[in-house]
């Protein structure tokens, strides 16, 4: 919902950032490799009940996931070639992350709650898979259709009301406050899944 409106505001900074990266040992792929192990380690964290360093993970995974893009970018301007193997490891990378986070909370905070219910986290993860189906499915299909829709992202990504920015803050509040877990993930699962029922329905009209 906000995902245009944060790219806007951390464009700069993360190009600078990017800048500071832009040496030969450091590549998109490096960095989108570390982001998948910090956010592999909060989850596993989380699982733990190491709450304070599965946040931190998390979001140093993130900041990884958000430099990735702006140094290949930066790769392209000098001519090097990504015939698109970096973008599939960054949205393999974030599906895994998101999905591992999910589950390692729910480990965890149904174990500070003496046994608390796991069917939330099941309906986020449920409400992941659909709307991860009609955004890849749209991108995919859009691509070899000319209905694409270009805003620098290796994919075409139909806006939602739950999208990237959303899941990152999220999945930061339910690993700040692991008791409220369970009633945070109903809530996101229902706001996942309505993002999800307006991309299929828009991705449909846009490719008829």
């Amino acid at each position: 919902m906000f995902d245009a409106r944060a790219r806007r505001l951390l464009e700069h900074p993360l190009d600078r950032a990017a800048a500071a990266l832009d040496v030969a040992a450091v590549t998109p792929d490096r960095i989108t490799a570390a982001g998948l192990v910090l956010g592999l380690g909060s989850a596993g964290a989380a699982a733990a009940g190491l709450w304070t360093a599965a946040v931190l993970l998390w979001l140093a995974s993130r900041l990884a996931d958000g430099l990735d893009g702006p140094l290949a970018r930066r790769r392209r301007t000098r001519g090097e070639v990504d015939a698109g193997a970096g973008g599939f490891f960054d949205i393999t990378a974030d599906f895994t992350v998101y999905g591992a986070t999910v589950v390692g909370v729910a480990v965890g905070s149904s174990a500070e709650l003496g046994g608390g219910p796991l069917w939330p986290f099941l309906l986020v993860l449920l409400a992941y898979y659909i709307n991860g189906a009609a955004f890849l499915a749209f991108s995919s299909i859009a691509e070899r259709t000319g209905a694409t829709i270009d805003d620098g992202r290796s994919l075409s990504f139909l806006g939602g009301l739950a999208e990237g920015g959303e899941t990152i803050v999220v999945h930061t509040v339910w690993l700040l406050f692991p008791f409220w877990a369970p009633q945070i993930a109903v809530v996101w699962a229902a706001l996942v899944g309505v993002s999800a029922a307006h991309r299929i329905v828009a991705g449909y009209r846009a490719l008829r």
